[in-house]
């Protein structure tokens, strides 16, 4: 894994976390590779960001799901690797992440989806935008204890109307 210094030196405001950090590191190697992967080494990670190698493993785990675009297959012993694919868009994929929203989500839990989507080029900053208004806790007409419900119902028929439309595309 090679590793530029700008790379390595990531500017900011020190407030964000080394997990969004290490999650935009990966991000920019993958970017950068003329596959969609990218082979890294967690221990190499773990020296480039001064952390265990557990913090790694809590990154791709969180960061670098299924759920989130992306699969990971890890070898390990010596010259051992965790090689992480950035999944192309699907029906499947889709159907996934539909599935994977169950009966109720939090407002930022369905940020995520939404930024999910945009990385993936789905929608467009400004159909985000829309999407997270619709979803925000302060708009939701009903009860506190009727809005991650009804926050899930929205989001899943929007992100159906997505997977209709990438049929249809395809």
């Amino acid at each position: 894994m090679k590793v530029k210094e700008s790379q390595s030196k990531k500017s900011g405001d020190g407030m964000a976390r080394l997990s969004d950090l290490i999650e935009d590191f990966i991000k920019s190697l993958i970017e950068e590779a003329d596959e969609e992967y990218v082979e890294i080494k967690r221990n190499e990670l773990a020296n480039i960001f001064n952390c265990a190698p557990s913090q790694i493993n809590y990154v791709l785990e969180t960061r670098f799901n299924l759920s989130n675009g992306y699969i990971i297959e890890s070898r390990r012993g010596g010259g051992g690797y965790i090689k992480i694919i950035k999944r192309p868009v699907s029906k499947d994929w889709m159907s996934k992440l539909i599935s994977d929203i169950g009966d109720n989500i939090t407002e930022s839990k369905s940020r995520l989806y939404i930024d999910t989507l945009l990385e993936h080029n789905l929608i467009t900053e400004r159909e985000a935008a829309l999407m997270k208004s619709v979803l925000n806790e302060k708009i939701l007409p009903v009860s506190q204890y009727e809005k991650p419900i009804l926050r899930a119902i929205l989001l899943k028929v929007m992100l159906a109307e997505l997977s209709n439309n990438l049929i249809n595309k395809e």
